[in-house]
């Protein structure tokens, strides 16, 4: 079983990519949280499961959580971030 990690840092429009966002800035969001990626996972079809207690590698001060994502094999990692931060930026408006 594959299991991809959604780090909130990948969504995140404060960030360059340099810093770790994954998405163009057209689909990032403000300050995404593990519950909003959760869902949007949810959404699209996949079982996740929230880490509150885990730190983005490029940033160790913030314990901002992660989303692991399992059963997403028909899928690239990059293709799911995207459709994630879509339904993210969906669900804001």
């Amino acid at each position: 079983m594959v299991e991809n990690v959604i780090w909130p840092a990948y969504l995140d429009v404060s960030l360059s990519r340099a810093d770790g966002r994954r998405v163009p800035q057209d689909l990032a969001v403000e300050e995404p949280t593990v519950e909003e990626i959760a869902k949007a996972v949810q959404q699209i079809g996949y079982d996740a499961a929230i880490e509150r207690d885990k730190a983005y590698s490029r940033e160790p001060w913030a314990t901002r959580g992660r989303v692991v994502v399992r059963g997403a094999e028909d899928s690239t990692k990059n293709d799911l971030v995207q459709a994630v931060a879509a339904y993210v930026g969906a669900m804001r408006q």
